[in-house]
């Protein structure tokens, strides 16, 4: 009795609680982005530490405004560094921010409340104040060399708010 009460529950558990990455559906895999943009944004690295900077300059197909890619099914085609995130990398790419919930999975921690699979609000994310809205400032395209990349450094990227510590 007590093992099929445990096995009811772990159904009942979200599927980022119950199945790997690799087991996830196409849908849900898409559906683990929580629309905060940090990944879209520029990053320089240090070629003697590896050290990873962000800054606040964004793809060039990034909507400030919503935060999602204008052009996600053409993505690497136009922009081809884009990185089409796979399981392995969710667990490896150093530049993945904290707050990210590929990573969160992968690491085996449970998603921020403000992730929209959580609250069920998209818009949660930004008033949490994860989101790169409002904190852009120029897109890749605006620039005439990556030196100017330096002037945009930012460290909010790679920390966590304190309203989204995990539960």
């Amino acid at each position: 009795m007590a093992d099929d009460v445990k096995g009811k529950a772990a159904e009942a558990a979200p599927f980022w609680r119950r199945k790997t990455l690799e087991a996830m559906t196409g849908a849900e895999w898409e559906s683990l982005c929580d629309g905060c943009a940090r990944c879209c944004l520029n990053k320089l690295e240090d070629e003697d530490t590896g050290e990873i900077h962000f800054t606040s300059v964004a793809c060039t197909l990034l909507d400030g405004d919503t935060c999602r890619c204008s052009d996600y099914p053409n993505r690497q085609a136009k922009v081809p560094d884009c990185v089409r995130l796979t399981p392995e990398e969710a667990r490896t790419l150093p530049w993945l921010p904290p707050t990210c919930a590929y990573r969160l999975v992968a690491e085996g921690y449970d998603l921020y409340w403000w992730h929209p699979l959580v609250s069920g609000d998209p818009d949660t994310v930004h008033q949490a104040g994860v989101s790169v809205r409002g904190r852009i400032t120029a897109w890749e395209h605006d620039l005439k060399e990556l030196q100017e990349l330096e002037g945009h450094l930012a460290d909010w990227p790679k920390e966590a708010p304190d309203a989204g510590r995990r539960g």
